[in-house]
């Protein structure tokens, strides 16, 4: 099995430098295609840690158990260059809600990251001193997704919704329904706060502004968000703590880096 190509509509995907420079005021984010060679996903099992390695074998399926250990292993990889340290010596503690941290970082400048995957490519988000989320869906359209939001979205956004036309309405949900789960990721709470209580505006060509109809003006200020498009028929939404951040896209692996 051959690694898939990606291509995006929108944003350029570069391969990263050898000497990688995440500056405080960057947020970095990282493209794979889940699809991998079987010598580079035994490579990558042998990098996860025994709770990873336990949780691959968990997944019924094959090709599932094989898209978990190349999410994880592209991770390692990946913030293994930021921390120069080997992929299989990283370590993680998870939050009361899942959500990983490195073990070895602390402090107003430590690595923060966050992972999303979906159908056949993964994104990751790595930022210097502040949370950030991100969240990646593929479009679907068998999915009756004016029904759903009205589940999970807010007034407005339904309203928003109906407006527009049947063949428009897919990608509208899902550009929402990733605003929605990236804000969440990035608080890092779960579900404390329902999604139909965020209104999300989207800001086309740069980041967006939060609001929801439970946020205290504190903490709509204290966030911002961008949406992208990294493949063809995907959408997805990244959030960030604060504002007046700057984004660059990799791609993994460039043809120096097959490997982890």
């Amino acid at each position: 099995m051959k690694a898939a190509s990606i291509t995006s509509a929108d944003t350029p995907w570069r391969p990263a430098p050898e000497n990688l420079v995440l500056g405080c005021d960057e947020i970095h984010v990282w493209r794979a295609s889940l699809n991998q060679i079987p010598s580079q996903i035994e490579r990558f099992l042998h990098s996860l840690a025994a709770d990873e390695r336990a949780r691959a074998e968990r997944f019924h399926f094959e090709r599932d158990r094989e898209h978990f250990i190349t999410a994880r292993g592209v991770l390692r990889a990946i913030l293994g260059r930021y921390v120069k340290r080997v992929p299989d010596c990283l370590s993680f503690y998870y939050g009361s809600h899942g959500k990983p941290v490195l073990a070895e970082e602390s402090g107003e400048t430590a690595i923060r990251f966050n992972v999303s995957h979906s159908h056949e490519v993964a994104l990751y988000a790595v930022a210097r001193g502040r949370e950030v989320g991100i969240d990646l869906e593929h479009i679907r359209f068998d999915l009756a997704v004016v029904e759903i939001a009205e589940r999970f979205f807010s007034r407005q956004e339904v309203a928003m919704l109906r407006t527009l036309p049947a063949e428009a309405q897919f990608q509208a949900f899902f550009r929402c329904w990733t605003r929605k789960e990236a804000y969440i990721k990035a608080r890092g709470e779960g579900l404390s706060l329902p999604l139909d209580h965020l209104d999300l505006s989207p800001a086309p060509g740069g980041p967006g502004a939060i609001r929801g109809a439970q946020l205290d003006p504190s903490e709509a200020s204290r966030w911002s968000f961008q949406e992208f498009t990294p493949a063809a028929g995907y959408v997805a939404s990244l959030v960030a703590e604060g504002h007046g951040w700057r984004l660059t896209c990799w791609q993994w692996p460039d043809s120096k880096r097959q490997s982890v």
